[in-house]
């Protein structure tokens, strides 16, 4: 009984220090060739062969050698669930849960069902018809919480005016008419927008408005009141 004991032990350190092992390979091989990735987590992912690779709501699969990256999404086959997606839902759900509600310009109506953070450029069409009919998200109970994502980039026309709206004395006010294509007084100040946009990144934003629900869920481009309204009640 000792010896069998003593031998499932020895398979089992084994095993453990080859995961180890694996891990740590994987993360050397991120470290030399995507330097700038920070990784939350590696662990062995659903699929045989496969470690998955957390960083942010980015979810990698990788080689346990640390040779081969799968940019991709894991898709359970038999009950048709996306894995990836799934944890990525998470990830954006507990980053917004921690973020402060003081670094958002919000407009809340009396009886909030639902509550949406919306990543927006304040010269971007389609962002501009969704701030236009921003009294029916309100009748649906639909609160917006914004936070700016100037495409062009930092120091682009659209990252100043984003300043020059925060440092407002009435952010909302100020925000609406920009919206409408008044140009805000120049104002600088200290402000999150730079935290804005490297959420942005890490929720892989590629285009604005982008909506993401309380749960994390991505709602990419504009979507009508009504509709987004029955996309989260579901």
């Amino acid at each position: 009984m000792k010896s069998i004991l003593l031998t499932f032990l020895g398979f089992f350190l084994l095993a453990s220090n080859s995961a180890y092992a694996d891990e740590d390979a994987i993360r050397q091989s991120f470290k030399k060739s995507l330097p700038t990735l920070k990784i939350d987590s590696v662990k062995v992912s659903e699929a045989d062969g496969l470690y998955e690779v957390a960083a942010g709501s980015n979810i990698l699969y990788v080689s346990a050698d640390g040779k081969y990256l799968i940019d991709g999404h894991l898709i359970d086959i038999a009950t048709k669930k996306d894995l990836t997606e799934a944890k990525a839902d998470a990830s954006r759900k507990a980053k917004l849960a921690s973020y402060s509600e003081d670094n958002m310009i919000i407009f809340k109506p009396e009886n909030s069902k639902y509550k949406v953070t919306v990543f927006t450029d304040i010269d971007c069409g389609y962002c501009r018809k969704l701030h236009s009919e921003i009294d029916q998200y309100m009748a649906e109970g639909i609160a917006i919480r914004y936070m700016f994502y100037p495409r062009a980039g930092k120091g682009s026309e659209s990252y100043n005016k984003a300043i020059s709206v925060w440092c407002a004395d009435d952010r909302k006010a100020a925000l609406t008419a920009a919206k409408k294509g008044a140009v805000p007084e120049t104002k600088t100040c200290d402000t999150p927008i730079d935290e804005h946009m490297q959420m942005a990144n890490d929720f892989k934003v590629r285009g604005t408005p982008m909506i993401v629900s309380e749960n994390g869920k991505v709602y990419p481009g504009y979507v009508p009141a009504k509709k987004l309204a029955q996309a989260l009640a579901n």
